[in-house]
């Protein structure tokens, strides 16, 4: 889920229209709407589509997981169907984003959205802790019920309390690399690297668990498909973003390779899913028919014993 926008226009990308009033940027000629929401100066086409391509990406993010959420309350088998891997990389990537967020002082909306990320991944898995208990033995039901409700409690709190660090982190002016230390902007790329192992890795354990079960039930392809719009999206907003440089183009790649790997190598492994739901599909609607024909041989069943036990009881 790499979405992080590290624009720094006023030092690698763009020369833009900025004026220094009270020690902050003045933007003179940018589109209104970009420099209210993301305080960034868009002054020409290529500047603008690759914000709004950014926008959509983050909206994918935002909105993939509810179809999975949803999935899982219908079918009641996240427990199997989910990988455990893939739900710890996939909180480890949104938690090692957010810290790099913070470390390189990255907009509000970048760590609200980042925040909101490590907050959908406390659903799935407490859905995923809820699902255990309710499909495991009785004797560990009281256990794993305390556990899913702490951790519920525990992602609620944290991320109510995260929002705050956003005033304290706003405050101080995002004007260049200059004013940051090296140090932390040395940690946030390494956040970056280390989110974006994490999305990678998180792909491996779900691609193994639908090829062990050879079926992709319980699992909800629109959390894959938006997550590819989102991440291939990201890719193109930067693409798109490269005519507008007028500085190296070397270095804006550099600065934001560790997010293009993440967001690109997610998308490739992504088609493997793809496959996978594909392939698995066949399987998928037998086992319908199967739970169809049983629910229907049921009543008869229970007939055919009913007559028995009156025959039974006649003689």
């Amino acid at each position: 889920m790499a979405h992080v926008r590290y624009s720094g226009k006023t030092s690698v990308d763009v020369a833009g229209n900025f004026s220094m009033v009270l020690g902050r940027q003045l933007c003179v000629n940018g589109t209104p709407w970009i420099l209210f929401l993301f305080e960034e100066c868009v002054e020409n086409k290529w500047e603008y589509w690759s914000v709004v391509i950014g926008l959509i990406s983050m909206l994918c993010f935002l909105f993939s997981t509810l179809p999975q959420v949803y999935e899982a309350y219908k079918s009641g088998k996240v427990d199997e169907a989910m990988s455990v891997g893939f739900l710890l990389f996939l909180l480890g990537g949104d938690v090692s984003n957010f810290a790099g967020c913070l470390l390189t002082s990255q907009l509000p909306i970048q760590i609200v959205t980042a925040v909101f990320y490590i907050y959908t991944d406390s659903i799935l898995i407490s859905q995923y802790l809820y699902y255990k208990i309710k499909n495991n033995s009785a004797r560990r039901k009281t256990l794993l019920r305390l556990v899913c409700l702490i951790w519920f409690g525990v992602g609620t709190a944290v991320c109510v309390v995260l929002p705050k660090l956003v005033e304290e982190t706003s405050a101080i002016p995002n004007l260049q690399l200059q004013g940051k230390s090296s140090g932390l902007m040395t940690s946030g790329y390494a956040c970056g690297y280390l989110s974006s192992i994490c999305y990678l890795s998180s792909r491996f354990p779900q691609l193994h668990i639908n090829y062990k079960r050879q079926s992709t039930e319980g699992t909800s392809y629109m959390l894959f498909f938006l997550a590819m719009l989102g991440n291939g999206t990201y890719g193109l907003s930067l693409m798109v973003m490269l005519p507008a440089l007028k500085g190296s183009k070397s270095t804006f790649i550099l600065n934001h390779l560790a997010w293009l790997i993440g967001s690109l190598g997610v998308f490739f492994l992504d088609f493997f899913v793809t496959a996978q739901f594909i392939m698995y599909r066949k399987n998928r609607s037998s086992e319908a028919v199967q739970d169809m024909k049983a629910a229907e041989e049921e009543p008869l069943l229970f007939e055919e014993e009913c007559e028995m036990s009156l025959k039974m009881s006649e003689m």
